[in-house]
């Protein structure tokens, strides 16, 4: 399993739906976590490893001391806070890159955990920027489309 770079096109597409989740889909969501630990990243999408499906995965850690799960499978966005942040972000998908992106402080979240069960959670300050980063993966944005224009 290799990290998908920018140019690819999967990395520009809104992904599909996870439609049911079987054992391929929990075997993906194992290989992803590694993937992301051996890469030094905080989350790593579907996408970002060559599979269009909306699924991602967060660090352990940050998902443990925000009492949420790593595993996110159709995720949806429902609420952000007018309060934003600006905070530097890189991207596995875009080696070397570095920029600064406004993202909400505090949003809402739900999907579905690995298990299937319905999850929804409030999320704020560092977790709701990676939530928010590797959501935009789903649907096909990249930290480089965030920029904001001078």
């Amino acid at each position: 399993m290799d990290i998908t770079k920018e140019p690819s096109k999967i990395l520009k597409q809104k992904l599909t739906e996870v439609k049911e989740i079987t054992p391929a889909i929990k075997a993906l969501i194992s290989a992803m976590r590694v993937k992301m630990v051996e890469a030094k990243g905080v989350g790593l999408a579907a996408n970002q490893v060559g599979e269009d499906l909306q699924i991602f995965v967060i660090d352990k850690t940050l998902a443990d001391e925000n009492g949420a799960p790593d595993a996110y499978i159709n995720p949806e966005i429902t609420e952000y806070s007018r309060e934003t942040g600006e905070l530097e972000e890189g991207c596995l998908s875009i080696p070397e890159y570095f920029v600064d992106i406004p993202r909400a402080k505090k949003i809402k979240l739900k999907a579905l955990d690995e298990n299937g069960n319905k999850i929804k959670i409030k999320a704020r300050g560092f977790l709701a920027r990676v939530l928010q980063h590797e959501y935009d993966h789903l649907n096909g944005l990249l930290i480089k489309d965030r920029v904001p224009k001078k």
